[in-house]
């Protein structure tokens, strides 16, 4: 029998080729990388080799369960550039302004409560993003039911647009990547 904590925690991670997430995300060698709503960590560990020593990846979620997986993960991995954190994404993030390169939020802002609380934490992508930082956004198409959230949990690339843009980004790549979209911002 398999006991309940012995589950890996959710991932859309499986659902999209991380080659071509990736190649949209322009990653490289020593940028720092935040994984916003990481659930089993795949994203943060797929950055944490393009990064290298040079780099860092934050991986954050609110979920102990999720985040002590993730730990043991990182330790059985031999993994040294991943800084898991646990955190409420609808709060504060628990890192210093203007570390950021890249962020990414893999399927996170159709969650209720992250979504009535976007334009804070897009507040707080701004602050912990540098300047020239850019932010990405993996949601759910509606094109095909047979994954992901209930079409009334959705959130259209163009509402995702209008989320972010009133924060000072403007949106510069759309991907089609299936069942998931994703779009890029900078500022």
């Amino acid at each position: 029998m398999i006991h309940e904590r012995h589950r890996r925690p959710a991932s859309s991670y499986h659902m999209n080729d991380p080659k071509v997430v990736f190649d949209a995300l322009g990653l490289k060698r020593a940028d720092s990388f935040l994984d916003i709503g990481c659930g089993a960590g795949d994203y943060s560990v797929y950055a944490s080799k393009i990064v290298g020593d040079a780099g860092a990846v934050y991986a954050l979620d609110n979920d102990l369960e999720t985040i002590e997986h993730l730990k043991e993960r990182v330790r059985s991995e031999h993994i040294d550039n991943i800084n898991v954190i646990r955190a409420d994404i609808t709060k504060r993030l628990p890192l210093p302004d203007d570390l950021i390169d890249v962020c990414l939020l893999s399927t996170v802002l159709h969650v209720p409560d992250v979504n009535k609380n976007s334009d804070s934490l897009f507040q707080e992508i701004s602050r912990v993003l540098k300047k020239e930082g850019r932010l990405f956004i993996i949601e759910c198409s509606d094109k095909d039911l047979s994954y992901g959230p209930p079409l009334s949990m959705r959130i259209s690339p163009q509402d995702v647009e209008g989320m972010v843009v009133k924060h000072g980004y403007k949106k510069t790549k759309t991907v089609d990547l299936g069942f998931n979209y994703l779009l890029g911002f900078g500022r």
